[in-house]
């Protein structure tokens, strides 16, 4: 039996991880949906609602794993030049060491040790199978759209995913997708104009796989916030 799906707000932030094992179990079009179509209630400067979607299950799911294995295999780097920068350029403190963290813990989780490359580029890799999840969506955002609709999507991906928590659902947001934007953008029959921000992997948790036990930490209150107090 899975967790309930009566889940406070606060429950749901606090149970929301990335899952990268997933059971095999089918996900209801129909549950997808509603989420989707709820989560579209997100902030959304001016109502523009620039999210713009693609979802995979079923047939198409195992049809774009396959194109996506020899994908891969074929550009192991993916796409270049890709949508855009995952991460900044010569990231500095405290992100890099934020980042460093978050991997290593990934990685011993599944006894990949840091000099196992070979190791880690699989694991990098199940990336394009969605970690086994039995259904996906792939977000798009309009290129012609700056920071302030792309902070819209944010808000939009983080809806759908505390909807999907309350429904007693897991997911992995991906931006590793993005490397391989032409691939995607042609089997989703997306237009040029579409710009790949992320995938989604969305399924039942498979709650005996070790990597799902990460708990990513956080920062301390004081440590990125701060009253402001007022003029001497």
């Amino acid at each position: 039996m899975h967790e309930s799906s009566v889940l406070s707000v606060a429950q749901a932030v606090r149970s929301r991880k990335s899952i990268r094992a997933f059971l095999d179990q089918d996900v209801p079009r129909s549950l997808l949906e509603e989420v989707l179509t709820l989560a579209a209630r997100a902030p959304s400067g001016g109502n523009l609602q620039p999210w713009r979607l693609r979802l995979l299950s079923g047939e198409a799911m195992c049809a774009f794993k396959a194109v996506m294995r020899s994908r891969v295999r074929e550009a192991p780097e993916g796409e270049a030049p890709f949508e855009y920068e995952i991460y900044p350029k010569g990231l500095g403190e405290p992100y890099r060491t934020n980042r460093f963290d978050i991997g290593e813990r990934l990685y011993a989780s599944i006894g990949v040790a840091r000099g196992d490359a070979p190791g880690r580029r699989g694991q990098f890799a199940r990336n394009f199978d969605f970690f086994g999840a039995p259904a996906a969506v792939l977000f798009f955002v309009d290129r012609r759209m700056g920071p302030p609709q792309w902070a819209d999507l944010g808000m939009y991906l983080q809806t759908v995913m505390l909807l999907l928590r309350e429904r007693g659902l897991h997911s992995c947001p991906q931006e590793a997708w993005s490397l391989y934007h032409r691939t995607v953008r042609a089997f989703m029959s997306a237009p040029p104009e579409w710009l790949l921000f992320c995938g989604m992997a969305i399924g039942y948790e498979d709650p005996a796989a070790p990597v799902n036990a990460i708990e990513s930490p956080r920062l301390a209150f004081e440590d990125f916030a701060a009253w402001v107090s007022p003029p001497a």
